[in-house]
């Protein structure tokens, strides 16, 4: 390992159970740690062909499991203990990424505490590692009791030959096995082993991949003798925000035979699936304007009308439920249960404070939900018509978004909605700019991007309009204070902590008075799409495809 590669081993705290070695960011991002769990028969140093590409999007914690490397052995490797002991050693907020036995920890862990895993990989991870009636797409019963027996007979001769086992089939099956054969560990220790082999072959995580809350991907080698590739088609099937991809030519470790390969693929998805939106300030952002919302939203007026008279261009015949997703303050809920008397409405937003002032104000027979539109808590076929006016650019992954909406609508369902494209603002972006590097204005999608995430979800027949809104203040002040009281003022990371100086405040104020018109007023642009698509007749449920690179 060269000195580049040399972890900083924190000493274990009483609070951090397990050993944690520390690759820091080659650059600082400020995206959350990404944190490693290794497989059976061997410990941290098995990360070691990914580490330096995973370094350019953030700081690298790899774990020692129990009982494995340099955490301490002693008591039994218990599912409950293990991951306790995992959620003990993370970060406030982590990436989570396993390979094998690691990776179906990493599935459990994250659906059992989605407030602390953000985003999850797992290589070589299946639901369940031994088949089984209800999941066939495993190794066989007979021989893994034969594995393990064999095992505990000789360790030494069970390891050897699961290393074999994890390289065969690989196109680089001697250089991976001749690799992997220099880690050795059970030359230093293997008591507890037998333990995690039982663990491993009795964890079913069905029904965590079900409840996963989180974007992940999960990586299968297309020859692993361990994990069959046969997995790869129905895993998406329990979770659509769940993204499969076979790794072609590849055994039980990919991420030794083609590093590179890997390794651009999983930073691929890091950066898609990293969230620039801070979603509890988001909400607590909204809920504090809920009493000066509708005094200031000019715009959101304007824009919701629109959306509302495209209507009757796409309300289902019949339609029974109507979903008002990012309700805010029910404006448009009481709007739209003046138009459709006799559907049930739900209106849903994220900020409390914006429910709150719809239940006390809005005199409409409403269903008001509190949540995040990335996991509805609605039933499968249960909507018939989802409208969302200035909603979904609040939203941090559209593949999510989408595949949520899509799972809640029926066949034939529709979603009409408005969002902001990436021009807007422009004006205040450019005199930032000119200050500083932070990110100070909401950063948001194109429109090709909404498209291809909901054509990608499955929705067809996607009709999208665009235009461009101008208003104007009379100073830059103006133009803040009525963000502020929108409550969409920035909340992105990555913006700058603490109040900003007096001097970037009137630097800011003077590159934006070169936008001042001859009228004598300063502009603020909006870039507005309006977008419909329909849930096909006949498609009750999503399987996104599985990809092989």
């Amino acid at each position: 390992m060269n000195e580049s590669m040399t972890p900083i081993t924190a000493p274990r705290s009483e609070d951090a159970a397990l050993a944690a070695h520390y690759y820091p960011a080659l650059t600082p991002t400020g995206e959350e740690p990404i944190v490693l769990l290794h497989g059976w028969g061997f410990d941290s140093r098995s990360w070691e062909p990914l580490i330096p590409q995973l370094r350019q999007f953030s700081d690298v914690i790899a774990l020692d499991l129990p009982g494995f490397g340099d955490s301490p052995a002693g008591a039994r490797f218990e599912l409950e203990a293990v991951l306790e002991q995992i959620l003990r050693s993370l970060p406030a907020r982590a990436t989570l990424m396993g390979w094998s036995l690691g990776g179906m920890l990493a599935v459990a862990l994250a659906a059992r505490h989605p407030e602390r895993v953000t985003r999850l990989v797992t290589i070589a991870a299946n639901v369940r590692f031994v088949a089984d009636k209800q999941w066939p797409h495993a190794m066989a019963a007979s021989v893994n009791c034969r594995f393990n027996a064999d095992f505990e007979r000789s360790p030494e001769k069970g390891l050897k030959r699961f290393v074999g086992l994890v390289a065969h089939g690989d196109d680089h099956e001697r250089s991976v096995r001749a690799e992997l054969s220099t880690f050795e560990p059970w030359k230093q220790r293997s008591e507890g082993w037998a333990d995690a082999l039982h663990c491993l072959a009795h964890l079913d995580n069905t029904d965590y991949l079900a409840r996963l809350r989180q974007p992940g991907l999960h990586l299968l080698g297309e020859h692993d003798a361990l994990v069959p590739q046969a997995a790869a088609g129905p895993i998406p099937t329990l979770n659509q925000r769940q993204r499969v991809s076979v790794v072609a030519g590849a055994g039980h470790a990919p991420h030794w035979s083609q590093p590179a390969r890997v390794g651009e693929s999983i930073l691929q998805f890091l950066r898609l699936s990293a969230g620039q939106l801070d979603k509890r300030r988001v909400a607590h952002s909204f809920s504090r304007a809920a009493g000066s919302y509708d005094s200031v939203a000019r715009l959101q007026r304007a824009v919701g009308e629109t959306l509302l008279n495209q209507l009757g261009k796409v309300a289902p015949a019949g339609a029974e439920r109507v979903l008002d997703l990012g309700c805010g303050t029910g404006y448009f809920a009481e709007r739209l249960s003046q138009r459709l008397p006799e559907v049930q409405l739900i209106g849903l937003d994220i900020a409390e404070g914006m429910l709150s002032f719809a239940r006390s104000e809005r005199s409409v027979p409403a269903v008001w939900l509190c949540a995040d539109a990335e996991a509805l808590p609605l039933a499968n076929n249960s909507v018939d018509l989802a409208f969302s006016s200035l909603a979904v650019q609040w939203c941090e992954h559209l593949p999510s978004l989408f595949g949520e909406l899509w799972r809640v609508l029926r066949p034939g369902g529709q979603i009409v909605f408005s969002t902001l494209g990436p021009r807007t603002l422009w004006e205040l972006k450019s005199a930032w700019q000119a200050v500083d590097g932070y990110v100070h204005v909401n950063r948001f999608s194109a429109q090709t991007s909404v498209t291809s995430a909901l054509e990608g979800a499955g929705f067809s027949k996607v009709v999208h309009e665009t235009e461009e809104r101008v208003l104007a203040y009379d100073s830059l002040s103006d133009l803040t204070r009525e963000l502020k009281a929108l409550g969409a003022h920035n909340v992105n990371r990555g913006q700058p902590e603490g109040l900003t100086g007096r001097q970037k405040v009137m630097a800011l104020k003077s590159a934006y008075e070169g936008f001042r018109r001859e009228d004598g007023r300063l502009p603020a642009s909006y870039e507005v799409f309006y977008i419909r698509a329909t849930k096909p007749a006949g498609s009750a449920s999503q399987t996104p495809p599985t990809a092989t690179f």
